[in-house]
């Protein structure tokens, strides 16, 4: 969705200044397919490139969060997310040590929703991502495959015969397999979850926390009555822009953490499986 704000998180020795920002985009490690030419990488030999993995511990933890990069979609934008990080203070500029500057929307990538996203009534009461319940966030989780020729309607949900007691679903659908979060442009053909579907699983199931795998959990026809629907009760919680590729449907255990970042109505998030 599109943010209302925007966080900066400034990492820093001492004070700079803005002009020191706009002025510093080397010394960053060039990572194949993620960040810009601008970004020069430094003189390494083989044994110093830097391992990015998506499964850990012999197969038993999976990575379910993408990476956060200048090409990756934004909300309703055509040219990507654009360059997120300065580097105003850097060893080669004659630093201490590298000290960064990252500006973003606070739904990007795979992020969480807090109540205050969407119902304005909720975001002046503080309703943030500070408030979220770490134990919704964390526990048990269904990993489940949705018919990859459908919106998430009230009867793709009654398809699914989800079972009572399941606290926490993660949603698959033809976004992954379109591979839409690798897109530079975003897509409104996304596939998400319609009124009637957020409604279902609010009145008929027991599920707090909410997966999918696209930057809404709500479909583009219906973007603000779903999310309604998800967000009135101030119960379930809503996690976007997963990835989910390349894992087995099923049952594992499902762990999120962001920052708490006070006054936010979202917040990236990082997210893993656990078998």
């Amino acid at each position: 969705m599109t943010p209302l704000f925007c966080f900066i998180l400034f990492f820093f020795l001492s004070p700079f200044s803005t002009t020191d920002v706009a002025a510093s985009s080397e010394a960053y490690p060039t990572i194949p397919g993620t960040l810009d030419a601008s970004f020069s990488a430094s003189d390494a030999s083989d044994d110093l490139i830097p391992p990015r993995r998506e499964v850990f511990g012999g197969g038993r933890i999976f990575d379910i969060t993408h990476r956060i990069t200048s090409s990756m979609p934004s909300w309703e934008s055509s040219d990507a997310l654009g360059q997120f990080l300065w580097l105003p203070r850097s060893i080669k500029n004659g630093s201490l040590a590298n000290n960064s500057v990252m500006k973003l929307p606070t739904h990007t990538g795979t992020h969480v929703d807090a109540p205050g996203h969407i119902i304005d009534r909720y975001f002046d009461a503080g309703f943030d991502v500070d408030t979220l319940d770490l134990e919704v966030l964390n526990g048990p989780a269904l990993l489940i495959d949705v018919p990859r020729n459908t919106n998430i309607t009230a009867e793709a949900m009654k398809a699914l015969h989800i079972p009572k007691g399941v606290l926490r679903v993660l949603f698959r659908t033809l976004n992954t397999d379109r591979k839409l979060m690798f897109k530079k442009q975003f897509d409104k053909s996304y596939v998400g979850f319609t009124k009637d579907g957020a409604k279902w699983l609010v009145e008929n199931t027991d599920i707090k926390l909410v997966g999918v795998d696209y930057l809404s959990v709500a479909s583009w026809t219906d973007l603000i009555p779903a999310h309604v629907e998800f967000l009135e009760s101030r119960e379930v919680i809503l996690v976007e822009g997963l990835k989910l590729d390349d894992i087995q449907p099923g049952m594992y255990s499902v762990h999120c953490l962001h920052p708490r970042l006070v006054g936010a109505e979202g917040s990236p998030i990082r997210c893993i499986l656990m078998k």
